[in-house]
């Protein structure tokens, strides 16, 4: 094992042993270039008015009487700025060159975006496909940020095709299953303490890429008309990375010693979970205009937070490290008010709690419990055609953090003031 002062080891498993912050429960989007956006997702897995019904529940598509393909654009910006106090080291709230450190912004845009297609094949059988992103996020620190030393960026990002089928049971019974193929990136870089301050700091990356499979089954039940219950199950699924760490910036008495440990062209194997997912939803239309839709939501991060690392090197190591995450519970609470003939208007809120306790909050998982808000309406141009306009805001509000890794990284303690997600989605259906 490496002296304390050789920060490999450290790094690695305090840094690296990370998924980063996402919008709603947990990194998992409930709904991504869908028309749910203006529902806060409510009614996710019995609404089944669309396209979009093959990712949120693949036994929905039975609903879809005619070949329709749905896309979406979703555009998300992220607010989330760290304010340290003075309990934050001067390790940490110092640079290299005795200048102080900056606060912790970490803003941006992120892109997203879907896309939905169901054919019916008779009466009873449907097959779908679905082109998405609904798990990852990504922070962009500045370099001489407070907390360099626990991350400076940080990419988990997933892309998945799933192909899914549906079969029509009978008037009130539905079933779905769809096999996602996912595409799951990871990179971060951490700042290096080179102890001496003429050298300035170093830095540690690692990225790589996997693919994966995840199942996601389905049933809708509508026991009588206008009133639909859904129930979708989305399987574990696991992600192995596997890179050689990069360094640049090292001193020359770090670099021998690492060199010296055969550290310097290590590998790291690193082993994550995306965790299982329960919705159960309802959908009841209470007059010919208004409906109102619900949800109740559990998945399992608990078991996301047992992360696998393995480092090899003259001195092969490696160990599972447990982050303590919590499972995390979703409601959420929607209506959809038929205005006009070519007018639907929709609005929802959800919450979903948190799976990080404040005492282990780190600067790559900076999440607490969430509350969401959507409000969007849909013009149905023609039979065929349908536009569908949603804002969603993701409210976390203050997230306080007070971590120390010792000397090396210091202490950071402060806030996360007034953290947000705005989501803007724009969809376009094609009936034919």
């Amino acid at each position: 094992m490496l002296r304390y002062w050789c920060p490999i080891l450290f790094i690695i498993i305090f840094s690296l042993s990370f998924v980063n912050g996402a919008s709603a429960g947990g990194l998992y989007l409930y709904e991504v270039g869908s028309p749910d956006v203006g529902l806060a997702g409510a009614g996710y897995a019995a609404r089944a008015d669309d396209a979009a019904t093959v990712f949120t529940n693949p036994a929905g598509m039975t609903r879809i009487d005619q070949p329709s393909v749905l896309m979406g654009t979703q555009p998300v910006y992220m607010d989330m700025e760290f304010s340290p106090d003075g309990n934050t080291s001067a390790a940490a709230a110092t640079l290299p060159s005795g200048a102080p450190a900056k606060d912790g912004d970490t803003s941006g845009w992120m892109p997203a975006g879907g896309l939905y297609y169901v054919h019916p094949v008779n009466d009873q059988l449907r097959l779908g496909l679905s082109v998405n992103g609904y798990f990852g996020l990504s922070l962009d620190y500045e370099s001489d940020w407070v907390g360099r030393y626990y991350v400076k960026e940080a990419t988990l990002q997933g892309m998945a095709v799933q192909p899914a089928v549906a079969w029509k049971v009978n008037d009130w019974l539905s079933l779905g299953a769809g096999v996602a193929a996912i595409y799951g990136m990871m990179e971060e870089k951490v700042a290096v303490n080179n102890i001496n301050p003429l050298l300035g700091d170093g830095e540690l990356k690692v990225e790589d890429q996997d693919w994966t499979a995840q199942f996601n089954l389905g049933v809708l039940t509508e026991p009588r008309k206008g009133t639909r219950f859904g129930l979708t199950y989305l399987s574990e699924a696991k992600l192995d990375f596997s890179d050689r760490v990069e360094w640049k910036g090292l001193g020359p008495v770090l670099a021998a010693s690492l060199d010296g440990r055969g550290l310097l062209d290590a590998r790291l194997d690193l082993g994550m979970y995306m965790p299982q997912a329960v919705m159960f939803s309802a959908y009841h239309e209470l007059t010919d205009r208004l409906a109102l839709m619900a949800n109740l939501g559990w998945q399992d991060w608990s078991r996301f937070g047992k992360v696998h690392i393995g480092l090899t090197s003259l001195t092969s190591t490696s160990l599972t490290v447990d982050m303590d995450y919590k499972d995390t519970w979703h409601v959420a609470l929607g209506a959809e008010y038929k205005a006009s003939d070519a007018w639907r208007i929709t609005g929802g809120v959800a919450y979903d709690s948190e799976m990080v306790d404040e005492s282990d909050v780190e600067p790559n998982m900076p999440v607490g419990e969430n509350w969401r808000f959507g409000l969007g309406s849909r013009y149905d141009w023609s039979e065929d055609l349908s536009l569908t306009g949603a804002y969603e805001l993701v409210w976390v509000g203050d997230i306080d953090m007070d971590t120390d890794r010792g000397p090396l990284a210091g202490r950071v303690s402060g806030t996360y003031d007034d953290v947000s997600l705005h989501v803007f989605c724009l969809t376009l259906e094609w009936r034919f």
